[in-house]
């Protein structure tokens, strides 16, 4: 896992200006939160937003699959990579943005039940 740091500063800036963001550095990638939840993270300079089945349509319709932090081999995570273009697309990325702080909301309180 790794993320330069000219990918970790452009995304964080891309994001901030959607939601208001944090980042962390965890395992040579960044995890990502808005408001307290873990809805993202960045290895390899790509970017993960957290999902479920409301919103993963979407990142296959885009033909984006899910993160494997151990290889094509190894276990899919409930995060999918994000297009690239859509960085550069505020109005969906805060779509997008919105789909996965609430993905990360809902499994938050389902932990509480």
């Amino acid at each position: 896992m790794s993320v330069s740091d000219s990918f970790r500063e452009f995304a964080l800036e891309q994001l901030g200006r959607v939601s208001r963001v944090t980042a962390r550095r965890m395992f040579g990638g960044v995890g990502i939160y808005a408001g307290g939840l873990f809805f993202a993270v960045m290895d390899n300079n790509r970017l993960y937003f957290k999902v479920d089945d409301s919103n993963r349509p979407d990142f296959e319709a885009a033909g984006m699959g899910p993160f494997r932090p151990f290889g094509a081999d190894g276990a899919a995570m409930q995060y999918y990579e994000v297009p690239p273009d859509l960085l550069e697309d505020l109005d969906t990325l805060g779509h997008w943005v919105a789909k996965a702080v609430a993905v990360a909301k809902n499994k938050r309180a389902r932990k509480k039940k």
